[in-house]
């Protein structure tokens, strides 16, 4: 694809720099998408400010998720880009990588315009390898959020139902099935209909993975091809041992009716009527946090401890690098023709004051400062929004360059209720737990062809045979049948890419 000029407003312009303002400030056109529309307070004020110490001014052209992707293929294709992309958002790495050339390749800029970055690629591995995309370039800039979990998703259980049944919290899986006996059996609610109550509902987790924890199906997050690692080695989850016996332990506790039988059927709709039915009907499911997952009926759960299978270890779902970590955050476009300044303002999001105010809002709206003592104060909204959503409309929040190192979390305070500390909070029991998972790594243009075709086939074919096995049984019966098709459909390849891209990415640590 061909692209030439900085794009500004709806003209091209060839070969033209930066041109500036009556105030002198050099203008630059940045796009960025949002997921609703909560207004331009998110880049006014501190962000924008801090361009203009930089010696420019930003013009934001701000994108709504549901009209991007028909803007983006009219962008791409008219080759009229903005001079920078703001956030992951904006380009998977198969747009990039397939589309490079109309990204500016940044890695003769880093040691000239990137101090703070620099310094943190050389202290950081993980930031460091994220930094490079799989031909050995660099096209975006990675980010570290802060105030992150470990764990990601969990189990939480209704510890009402268990007091109402004189029971205690479960410690490993065959308590835990006991617990689900004991809530099908009895009238755990007690509302006085003893056949109302879903030991284990769907929740907003994967919920066979999560079901199965204790026996190490520790499974990453959306876009890691169901891989992990096991002893070190990059494995496909669906082929692990431990995945059959989960499965077949699964099973088990579905046709003893301790599961949901919609749990494979039902949509969104049908899955929050039961999270937050007017009386509690479900026992145990899984999600980020207790009020998200059950709303108004949160009171009533706690977070079930990471119990103990039959290897004698504790599993938790964690991958940090994909939940906390991200690649591509900030892109310049071959069509900008001065990307140094830009890349300078880029640099000042690198530090603890910036990163905070582009997470939670700028200091006096969203945050404030002790100076004497170097903490921080997440506040109180002011609008009558939640936490989330009012540190959505004040700042970037998830996206753009950030970075903070570890130990950071401990200088934050929380005015009010946060849902951010709440998971901190319920992280510091499970952390210890956690397992390495897959990491974010990078794939050629070529690798990411043949992943599309290959593993549209492999993740239908595991899908459907996960869903037979929960509810009608066979796994241990059909696995070499399994194993077999799989091997038939191109699994091998499929994980010579992965264990290549996995080798890749330590190489750049």
């Amino acid at each position: 694809m061909a692209v030439s000029g900085c794009g500004k407003g709806n003209a091209v312009t060839e070969n033209v720099k930066p041109e500036e303002t009556e105030s002198g400030l050099k203008s630059y056109e940045i796009t960025t998408v949002r997921w609703v529309d909560w207004g331009e307070n998110y880049h006014t004020g501190f962000i924008d400010e801090l361009a203009k110490e930089k010696g420019m001014e930003l013009t934001w052209n701000t994108i709504l998720n549901p009209d991007w992707g028909d803007k983006k293929a009219v962008l791409m294709a008219g080759g009229n880009l903005p001079d920078a992309f703001m956030g992951s958002i904006c380009f998977s790495e198969a747009e990039i990588m397939n589309n490079s050339a109309a990204f500016l390749k940044l890695d003769d800029y880093i040691d000239d315009y990137m101090p703070n970055f620099k310094k943190i690629m050389e202290e950081d591995p993980t930031m460091r390898a994220l930094t490079y995309s799989a031909d050995g370039h660099i096209y975006g800039l990675p980010s570290k959020k802060p105030c992150r979990p470990i764990v990601s998703n969990q189990m939480f259980i209704n510890k009402v139902w268990l007091d109402n049944l004189g029971l205690s919290v479960p410690q490993n899986y065959e308590e835990f099935e006991e617990v689900l006996k004991a809530f099908k059996d009895n009238d755990a609610n007690g509302n006085g209909n003893p056949d109302d109550e879903i030991p284990f509902a769907q929740g907003y987790a994967d919920t066979v993975m999560s079901f199965c924890l204790p026996f190490g199906t520790t499974i990453g997050a959306d876009g890691t091809y169901m891989m992990t690692i096991k002893d070190g080695q990059p494995v496909f989850l669906p082929t692990f041992e431990g995945y059959k016996e989960g499965i077949d332990w699964m099973y088990k506790c579905y046709s003893e009716g301790l599961i949901d039988p919609e749990i494979f059927t039902e949509d969104s709709s049908m899955r929050d009527a039961k999270l937050m039915s007017e009386t509690p009907v479900v026992g145990c499911a899984p999600g980020w946090t207790i009020d998200a997952t059950f709303g108004s009926n949160a009171d009533q759960y706690i977070a079930l401890p990471a119990l103990e299978g039959p290897d004698g270890n504790r599993y938790v779902s964690s991958d940090p690098e994909h939940w906390n970590y991200s690649r591509y955050e900030f892109v310049i476009t071959a069509s900008c023709e001065d990307p140094g300044p830009l890349l300078a303002w880029a640099d000042s999001f690198y530090t603890d004051d910036a990163t905070i105010q582009n997470f939670y809002g700028p200091f006096g709206i969203g945050t404030s400062k002790d100076e004497k003592n170097g903490t921080y104060r997440v506040l109180e909204p002011n609008d009558g929004n939640t936490a989330d959503t009012f540190a959505w409309i004040n700042s970037l929040r998830d996206f753009g360059p950030k970075y903070v190192a570890d130990g950071f979390d401990e200088k934050v305070t929380y005015d009010a209720e946060n849902g951010d500390a709440l998971k901190l909070e319920l992280d510091k029991d499970m952390k210890q737990y956690a397992r390495e998972a897959y990491p974010n790594v990078s794939y050629t243009p070529e690798q990411l062809g043949i992943l599309a075709t290959l593993y549209t086939d492999i993740g239908t074919y595991v899908s459907s045979n996960q869903a037979k096995w929960v509810t009608e049984g066979g796994v241990n019966e059909e696995w070499d049948d399994y194993m077999s098709t799989l091997k038939n459909m191109g699994y091998e390849e499929f994980m010579k890419i992965q264990t290549e891209a996995y080798e890749n990415y330590n190489s750049n640590k």
